[in-house]
């Protein structure tokens, strides 16, 4: 492996990228970019700039990323129906690939010969943030700590930090590894990694216990044009500042918690426990429009690809030229998905309670059970056709079978 010069480091100011612009300064005698790129970390994103350089960054960006993740990458997905074995929304997956184009941008644009990342591992981040660099800027090197260093523990990495003065957040009595951005806060590690301990009350960030909700119900309409959201009860809003308004309506109601044990990428079962109040709501209404816009045929399908497209997304694999046709197919199909849908949110739960379109193929006169203007005798001859396999099965008993021995003498 080549001696790196320049490092270009995925930096978000935590435990580990904290202890690793030290650690390649001291292992690599390379300069580091620090490169920190804002998809909703909130108030995480403040103080960066200083603390990268206090901790031997030569230089340090912060890329406001929000609504290109809202618009060109949450979005997308969401369209896809993608939910990674059902019940994961793929907050984190879905923001790997962007945060890694805008790190090798700057890397570009800075003279680096490598990139580095503090993915663990043992985890799926290494895999999405590699993928990303191979396909987008496979030429520069690429550095991974926790591949290589001799430590092998959070406590390891607070002590590496404590006995180079470095500020981290996180301590001893708080060992959860969270990661959060505009569709979701994750808690993972710590007491989470026995999957028979209750998460605690005061680890959720996003959402309010739902028994302690609000005891009135809330109504809240979502708008979509082709299959996209824009609008909040009837007020349009940009891509981020509507996910930031439904993680506020649906967090106050405690929607959006999700306790996962996930298999991931390389084999081994994790448990997380999500908070997406937000996407949650979109995703629940996004589905109930599809329901009276989408044909039969097309919302099959496109429930069998979504799954695909989930594993794609959750494996790293957004540059892949499958997502991309998976991508043309869902924007076809989408382009009647157009309407309201209004949901009641309550202690917990968000029920949908109507959906409209102007393209609905949902028909009140066929669904009714008035007959008319619908005649019931053509079902008769569908359903003899419909039949026509199982009474030729239903005619080969036992003894009509052929002795194959016999069939083949």
């Amino acid at each position: 492996m080549k001696q790196a010069k320049r490092v270009a480091l995925a930096y978000s100011g935590g435990l580990d990228t904290s202890i690793i612009i030290p650690w390649l300064k001291e292992n690599y005698g390379c300069e580091v970019v620090a490169v920190a790129v804002d998809v909703g970390q909130a108030e995480e994103t403040s103080g960066l700039a200083e603390k990268a350089r206090k901790t031997g960054a030569i230089d340090f960006h912060l890329v406001d990323a929000k609504e290109e993740f809202a618009a060109d990458y949450l979005f997308p997905v969401l369209k896809a129906g993608a939910i990674y074995e059902k019940d994961y929304l793929l907050g984190t997956s879905t923001a790997r690939p962007l945060i890694a184009r805008k790190q090798v941008e700057i890397a570009l644009q800075t003279g680096c010969d490598a990139l580095a990342h503090g993915c663990t591992g043992k985890g799926n981040d290494q895999v999405r943030f590699e993928l990303a660099y191979q396909a987008l800027a496979p030429e520069l090197q690429i550095i991974a700590p926790w591949r290589e260093w001799d430590i092998v523990s959070r406590e390891d990495a607070i002590d590496y930090a404590a006995a180079r003065g470095i500020a981290v957040p996180v301590t001893k009595k708080d060992p959860y590894s969270r990661d959060r951005n505009l569709w979701h806060l994750s808690h993972e590690g710590g007491p989470l990694e026995d999957p028979s301990f209750e998460p605690e009350a005061s680890m959720f960030k996003l959402t309010v216990d739902p028994s302690l909700a609000p005891d009135e119900p809330e109504k809240v309409t979502i708008t979509f044009q082709a299959g996209i959201p824009v609008a909040v009860n009837g007020k349009a809003m940009s891509a981020a500042k509507l996910v930031d308004a439904l993680n506020k309506i649906g967090g106050r109601h405690g929607v959006g918690r999700a306790d996962i044990v996930e298999n991931r990428l390389i084999g081994i079962k994790s448990r997380g426990v999500y908070e997406t109040p937000g996407g949650t709501l979109l995703v629940n209404a996004l589905k109930a429009l599809e329901s009276i816009t989408l044909d039969r045929d097309s919302s099959h399908e496109k429930e069998r690809i979504a799954t695909r497209y989930a594993e794609l997304v959750y494996n790293g694999q957004w540059f892949a030229p499958l997502k991309e046709a998976f991508d043309s197919f869902v924007d076809t199909i989408s382009q009647s998905v157009t309407g309201t849908v209004t949901m009641k949110l309550y202690k917990g739960n968000a029920t949908v309670i109507g959906r409209q379109s102007p393209y609905s193929l949902y028909s009140q006169n066929l669904a009714s059970f008035d007959m008319t203007g619908y005649n019931a005798q053509d079902s008769a001859g569908f359903i003899r056709l419909f039949g026509l396999q199982t009474r030729g099965r239903k005619r080969l008993s036992p003894m009509a079978v052929p002795d194959q021995e016999a069939v083949g003498k």
